[in-house]
């Protein structure tokens, strides 16, 4: 493997509003979602989601995006 290839990039959500104590843990291609009330848990793997589709509508991976680039989608997946 070469030193490109070791390297890996994933998106790490945390929920920290949880109060009913009902642990929540989403793992998917690029991420991770810990914790967070049921409604914060389904907003941020709804926002994963979209993010991993416009990603592969752009035809990169999550280690080729620029810091705007990244921002960019994070922005356009999170509003809807």
């Amino acid at each position: 493997m070469t030193e490109e290839e070791k390297k890996r990039a994933m998106l790490l959500g945390l929920g920290f509003d949880n109060e009913d104590g009902k642990k929540r843990i989403t793992n998917g291609d690029n991420f991770c979602l810990v914790g967070g009330s049921e409604e914060t848990h389904e907003r941020m793997t709804e926002t994963v989601i979209k993010f991993n589709e416009k990603l592969s509508r752009r035809g990169k991976d999550l280690r080729e995006l620029s810091d705007e680039e990244f921002r960019d989608l994070m922005r356009e997946a999170s509003e809807g």
